[in-house]
């Protein structure tokens, strides 16, 4: 048993060390959204921000708030495969920096398995020194949870929505008005069975009390020992659904609206089964408000979407010498580039 000294010493050594707070969960369940509501808020902390995309076009930094804070941005892989270590590069380059930032927040990619993350924390020399894994926040999608959960996948790929379970210390069921309460009731049980320990906090647009999440001390390595022995010896070797891809597109000029409505309509209808996650900036035509272009943000979960611009908060404004380039990802099963790209192409004014 370790001695008061030595408790004592090592609740000095963590109090040191810089908080990481690490926001999981599948593709659409609002973690950006939880991202620019912490950003948003007026809590005196310096905080950097490192975010993670699948696909060849990068779209989240778009969708991040501008802000006094830091973001990094890793594309073109997933955080717990081949990016990993820019994620550790990047927190090399973060300690370094004068005055020195209060807390550091990772967005995942929605496919990421968090055990690798987890382990960069225990396993690399630099970083076990100067940062603390505080949390794991996974945000789960209350009305697409289920589906995800039953997801058949490929002998030997793992179903990322369990494995993001598996290792939240926090849980935040959004969109809980989007089921009624049987649904919702049904989602519990369905999580409990996966992790019992993690509390739920029941979230609207990914609205949550900062103290509940951060600088919580909740990451217990203890707790995922006990439920994978070899955690720390592990690869970190994760393996993707191979049916399962992203395809991004940028197009210059400016899009019709009606046009642009149109072919969301059909493709969702048509695809939306298959379409795990879309987002976007959108140039749309005709959108000057005071010779001020808005950008539009479209975001879209299976055959769920919406659009907002920055005139509503959301996303930036186009700055006047700023190409006017519409950037859209698609993610999930067996996409057809070749036909994506067309079609959108069809919409330009």
């Amino acid at each position: 048993m370790p001695t008061r000294a030595e408790k004592e010493k090592a609740a000095e050594e963590a109090a040191n060390r810089i908080p990481v707070t690490v926001v999981t969960g599948f593709l659409g369940s609002g973690k950006t959204t939880l991202v620019n509501r912490i950003l948003k808020e007026r809590h005196g902390r310096r905080i950097a921000v490192i975010e993670n995309e699948f696909g060849e076009v990068g779209v989240d930094d778009g969708l991040v708030l501008n802000s006094q804070e830091e973001i990094f941005e890793m594309n073109n892989g997933c955080i717990c495969c081949t990016v990993r270590g820019d994620l550790i590069k990047i927190m090399h380059k973060l300690q370094k920096r004068n005055p020195k930032i209060h807390s550091v927040l990772v967005e995942t990619t929605g496919l990421a398995d968090p055990a690798p993350v987890a382990q960069t924390f225990f396993v690399d020399d630099f970083v076990q020194e100067h940062y603390r894994l505080d949390a794991i926040i996974t945000v789960v999608d209350a009305k697409h949870l289920v589906q995800h959960l039953d997801d058949q996948k490929p002998e030997g790929v793992e179903n990322e929505a369990i494995e993001q379970l598996a290792f939240a210390d926090r849980v935040l069921l959004n969109k809980v008005d989007l089921v009624t309460d049987e649904e919702k009731a049904e989602v519990v049980r369905r999580i409990k069975g996966i992790n019992g320990a993690a509390e739920i906090i029941e979230t609207v647009q990914s609205s949550v009390a900062l103290e509940r999440i951060l600088d919580v001390n909740a990451f217990s390595l203890e707790r995922i020992l006990q439920e994978e022995p070899d955690f720390l010896e592990s690869d970190g070797d994760h393996q993707h659904d191979a049916s399962v891809g992203s395809v991004g597109i940028q197009l210059e000029g400016e899009l019709d609206m009606d046009k642009l409505n149109a072919w969301l309509s059909k493709l969702l209808k048509d695809k939306g089964a298959d379409i795990f996650r879309s987002k976007g900036i959108l140039a749309v035509d005709g959108t000057d408000d005071k010779q001020v272009l808005r950008k539009y943000v479209f975001q879209g979960v299976h055959m769920l979407m919406g659009f907002a611009s920055s005139a509503d908060g959301v996303g930036k404004p186009w700055q006047p010498e700023e190409k006017r380039v519409s950037r859209l990802v698609f993610i999930g099963r067996n996409l057809n580039r070749e036909d994506l790209n067309a079609s959108f192409k069809a919409c330009l004014a």
